[in-house]
């Protein structure tokens, strides 16, 4: 039995009783010491029985057991009990003298107040002195009855005093040690329950904010059991369970991807979140039919101190009403822009007819009337990249990006004169590339005129264009107002205005940073952006694998257009 176990069952059985109950349970082993002997002797010599002295401390044992029961020892001193073993002692010596040499072991019998004195824990250098002390008296009074008080007859009986007294000591040494333990015990007991009480607190509280937030939210251990669900998670969980299936696992549930095909397990988000993956916004459909609801998802992985992944934490948000009106605005903008191809397919065949006959009008009227077509075949491209970004195709040449920039830069110089932009174009020549001309001169188109609608109150504007050995690289970078890291995170989206353009009145609808990255992802490559607020921006791509050998110069490339 270890001591844990041990201090468990004395606090359980002794301990943890009341006060009355701790005095009998010290008393009885020596009352059912006393009577056994007393069978002992009514046995062996039962005309001892008859002795005065032994009645008198039978009785006295008695009495002091009953007294144990009867008196209420917590409304008394909390040391008030200790008469008891005091009187013990007394009854010892009436049980010694009533049997004579009987039992030559009846002194023994002092043990047990030696050891209730000395382990109650009250005055224990008293308790070791009066137990010496009274035992050395018990073994005297048969020399003192007798009348031989002898220097040898004191001494002779002094081995017993003696053992007492280190039994005492011994005693007192141990029970000090284990109140200490003791206290120490219910100290760490009561840290424990604290703890326990702080944790369940914590833990009503986790769940209390878990379910009030508006997302549902599952933690996961390491191998994807659930630790934690919130109401609203459970709800959308059971969106998910297929008929025939009461409790699925994640591999289960009806879970599609946004063009509404069954997600394999090892794509969706726990399986994600499990294999170490974080991700933010990663869109999924859970259920079918008209209870479908679109989620967008984020985790985050929960790591030991050796890296180690524990487990992780995947929040789901309902955004099926944004994603319908997404698709309604979509619809909206597609249906307009049909509206206005047909009057704009009318506006180019006539101005192309009239271009065609040069006679019918003056020179001056021509110049306008190409500007015109111009801007009307601009106006032509941007309603076909509002019908479908999707669509956007790209159609590869070796084209001239040192001309391709300087085409975006001339184009937006009135612009940069009226802002007091000075821009500085840094390119290599020639720097030739497999790409889309047009496309590409859209994308420099977008960023120059960005950059330099974003200075409205001056500034410098640095445009670079190089080859890192066959990528393209490109970056266009100004010194104006600026973004914060919210309107960064829109920037890409369609339509999205930072709100520093809309405050100061810069024109734009929100749709060139968002054609341009398509552009450029369906390039293959990619579009970035640094940008800090009050300090600039500053607009980067790489084009991979597309830059060709100088040596096509003389292949009569020179123009934005192959």
């Amino acid at each position: 039995m270890t001591d844990t176990h041990a201090n468990h069952l004395i606090a359980r059985y002794f301990y943890e009783r009341s006060l009355r109950m701790r005095v009998v349970l010290s008393q009885l082993p020596f009352f059912l010491t006393v009577a056994l002997a007393a069978v002992l002797i009514g046995i062996l010599h039962p005309e001892r029985l008859g002795s005065t002295n032994l009645l008198v401390s039978l009785v006295l044992t008695g009495m002091l057991l009953a007294a144990c029961f009867a008196v209420p020892w917590e409304k008394l001193h909390p040391a008030a009990f200790l008469v008891i073993p005091y009187l013990d002692f007394v009854a010892v010596a009436f049980f010694r003298d009533g049997i004579l040499t009987v039992l030559s072991s009846a002194v023994i019998l002092a043990l047990f107040p030696v050891f209730w004195l000395c382990a109650s824990g009250f005055a224990p250098k008293t308790a070791i002195v009066s137990s010496a002390l009274l035992t050395l008296i018990l073994v005297w009074i048969p020399v003192f009855q007798l009348g031989q008080v002898t220097f040898e007859a004191l001494l002779r009986p002094l081995l017993f005093p003696f053992m007492m007294l280190g039994f005492a000591v011994a005693v007192v040494v141990l029970t000090m040690s284990m109140d200490r333990h003791r206290v120490n015990l219910l100290a760490k007991d009561k840290e424990l329950r604290a703890a326990l009480e702080e944790s369940q607190l914590r833990e009503r509280l986790m769940k209390a904010i878990v379910d009030t937030v508006g997302v549902g939210v599952v933690a996961v251990d390491a191998d994807g059991n659930d630790r934690l669900m919130n109401s609203t998670q459970a709800a959308i969980h059971a969106l998910g369970r297929p008929h025939d299936i009461a409790d699925p696992a994640e591999k289960e549930l009806l879970l599609f991807n946004p063009d509404r095909v069954l997600l394999p397990a090892q794509a969706r988000p726990v399986r994600r979140a499990i294999n170490g993956e974080s991700f933010t916004n990663y869109q999924v459909w859970i259920g079918d039919g008209e209870q479908a609801r679109a989620l967008s998802t984020t985790a985050r992985i929960i790591r030991s101190d050796d890296d180690v992944c524990e487990g992780a934490v995947v929040a789901f948000h309902d955004v099926t009403d944004m994603v319908n009106a997404l698709s309604a605005k979509d619809d909206f903008v597609a249906n307009v822009s049909h509206e206005f191809r047909t009057p704009l397919t009318a506006i180019q065949s006539y101005i192309a007819l009239a271009l065609e006959a040069p006679e019918s009008h003056p020179q001056k009227v021509g110049q306008y009337l190409r500007i015109a077509e111009r801007n009307a075949q601009r106006l032509g491209g941007l309603v076909s990249d509002l019908l479908s970004t999707a669509s956007i195709t790209v159609e590869r040449s070796p084209s001239n990006v040192t001309q391709l920039l300087a085409d975006s830069i001339a184009s937006a110089a009135p612009a940069a004169a009226a802002n007091s932009v000075v821009v500085d174009c840094q390119c290599e020549e020639p720097l030739l590339a497999m790409v889309d001309g047009v496309r590409i001169s859209q994308v420099l188109d977008n960023l120059v005129s960005n950059a330099v609608k974003y200075s409205p109150d001056g500034g410098t504007l640095t445009v670079r264009a190089w080859a890192d050995g066959t990528d393209l690289r490109c970056q266009v970078k100004d010194t104006g107002i600026g973004m914060s890291t919210s309107e960064q995170a829109g920037l890409f989206q369609k339509f999205y205005r930072a709100g520093t353009a809309v405050e100061r009145g810069i024109p734009g609808i929100g749709l060139g940073l968002m054609i341009s990255k398509t552009i450029i992802e369906t390039h293959g490559g990619a579009l970035s952006i640094e940008s800090q607020q009050g300090a600039g921006t500053t607009m980067s791509f790489v084009i991979p694998a597309c830059v060709i050998d100088a040596g096509l110069a003389n292949t009569g490339i020179g123009s934005s257009q192959p």
